[in-house]
């Protein structure tokens, strides 16, 4: 049995904040960067505890913030929560002053990403166009739902396009609103840094499906320290990468998409109150505007 399902005794240690997500909106870069200035899950990002571990108790998910330094807010970055009605309600009640970090992005390049994430983990074989993954969303809705349950100065909804622009600026929004001294990234390599991306399909359909079932087994015992071996020796790579590259949306697709997500880029843009034109306009219409500009 896993050292991880012993609950330690009192005093129950649990989030002082949560990333709940989109998926695919650079949670993964966040969680790196975060490391070391937060108290964060050891040798694991998510430990989807209000989506899939429900059921194991509160007791079960305080043990893995029972090592974290209590002079630093404790948190998780887990982005399966964000689109989840269930996981709000069950934050609520357990972690009712939780504050809660919303990352969102161009939802057709999320789409596309989690597609090429979906393709790598042998979760689909389809094509892109015709890939949506049971309960998507693009943010307007569940933002509206979570700032209702915990109140809009609770909530912090950042943009992908920001952290692109700039990073420090978008690091430093999040140290404010969860407590901590700035952390300085500007000019290093984590700055600019991809975590968790991956330009090439796996070499085998089968093989991946093997691999993923792999890690589910001990993601589910709680093997961390395994998954991370494996990691640290190629193992994935073996099982997820080396075959053909991903191939570039084209832009016929993504009109197609784009103007099938219209109504969810809108509801998002008037949840944030921003202009979010670019992500609205088809392919040719926002490289002729940035050709006139």
């Amino acid at each position: 049995m896993s050292s991880r399902t012993q609950v330690r005794p009192s005093p129950r240690r649990l989030p002082d904040f949560l990333g709940v997500g989109q998926p695919r909106t650079a949670t993964s870069w966040l969680d790196t960067v975060l490391r070391g200035h937060v108290g964060l899950p050891r040798d694991v990002k998510e430990i989807d505890f209000f989506v899939k571990n429900y059921a194991r108790g509160i007791a079960w998910y305080a043990n893995y913030f029972t090592e974290c330094d209590p002079n630093l807010p404790a948190g998780e970055i887990c982005p399966s929560y964000l689109g989840s009605n269930e996981a709000r309600e069950r934050i609520a009640m357990h972690l009712p002053n939780c504050r809660i970090i919303c990352t969102f992005r161009d939802p057709v390049q999320v789409l596309f990403s989690f597609w090429k994430l979906a393709r790598r983990n042998a979760w689909t074989n389809a094509d892109f166009e015709s890939y949506t993954p049971a309960g998507w969303q693009t943010g307007g809705k569940g933002l509206a739902g979570w700032r209702a349950t915990f109140g809009h100065d609770n909530v912090l909804a950042l943009i992908y396009d920001d952290l692109e622009t700039d990073p420090q600026s978008y690091l430093d929004r999040v140290c404010t609103f969860i407590g901590i001294k700035p952390i300085a990234i500007s000019g290093s390599a984590i700055a600019r840094q991809k975590v968790n991306s991956f330009e090439r399909m796996p070499r085998s359909h089968a093989r991946a499906r093997k691999g993923r079932k792999l890690r589910d087994w001990l993601q589910r015992g709680e093997h961390y320290g395994a998954i991370n071996l494996l990691t640290r020796a190629g193992f994935w790579r073996l099982c997820f990468d080396g075959g053909p590259a991903f191939p570039v949306l084209d832009s016929a697709t993504e009109a197609r998409i784009r103007k099938r997500l219209l109504p969810s880029i809108e509801a998002l843009e008037k949840a944030l109150d921003r202009d979010l034109t670019r992500w609205k306009s088809i392919p040719d219409q926002r490289d002729h505007a940035a050709a006139g500009s």
